[in-house]
């Protein structure tokens, strides 16, 4: 296993190391003290989620409000998608800023999501599972979000314009400029 360091402070793509062979492949996905040696992240992983999304499916961009804010660790078990974030947390040099890479099954790479940071991914093939994992537990009271096509952020979901699917719960979500900065560094 080994990180790279992305523009925004405290978000890292993982590469696990894959062993394959005419069988197939295998690899270890997640180990704790590992991860908790290479990220410095060290509260566990409480609750994992798995969606299953279809071509053009825009999930996000999606959070929780402290004290209920989580980190994620995101992959793919099936098809690609584009996983962005925004980095919230208002006295970051990143501030503001958007980062996204390309997940898939092929890859096994892996993103993680600091607390602090919106989250959403667009589905690039036909279909895509999704699973992540969270170091806090969902709580509806706290969920909280930015539009996925704000200007301001400017992010290529890689969708064609008109064939975004986004739930209606996503489209009434606020831009970044009216959004409370409730997240420190």
């Amino acid at each position: 296993m080994r990180i790279e360091e992305t523009l925004l402070k405290d978000c890292y793509i993982i590469h696990d190391t894959v062993f394959e062979d005419s069988r197939g492949y295998f690899f270890e996905s997640f180990n704790q003290q590992k991860f908790t040696s290479l990220t410095g992240v060290d509260r566990p992983f409480v609750q994992d989620n798995q969606s299953r999304s279809s071509y053009g499916v825009i999930r996000g961009l999606h959070f929780q409000k402290p004290p209920y804010a989580q980190t994620k660790l995101v992959r793919v078990l099936s098809g690609r998608i584009l996983d962005a974030v925004v980095d919230l947390r208002k006295n970051s040099k990143t501030y503001g800023k958007s980062y996204s890479v390309e997940l898939s099954a092929e890859n096994k790479r892996q993103f993680l999501v600091p607390k602090g940071f919106a989250h959403g991914f667009s589905v690039l093939s036909e279909c895509a599972e999704v699973l992540y994992k969270c170091d806090e537990f969902y709580h509806k009271a706290s969920e909280s979000g930015i539009i996925f096509n704000d200007p301001a952020l400017n992010i290529d979901w890689q969708i064609p314009s008109g064939k975004e699917l986004v739930s209606e719960k996503d489209l009434l979500l606020p831009t970044f400029a009216s959004h409370k900065a409730e997240f420190a560094l």
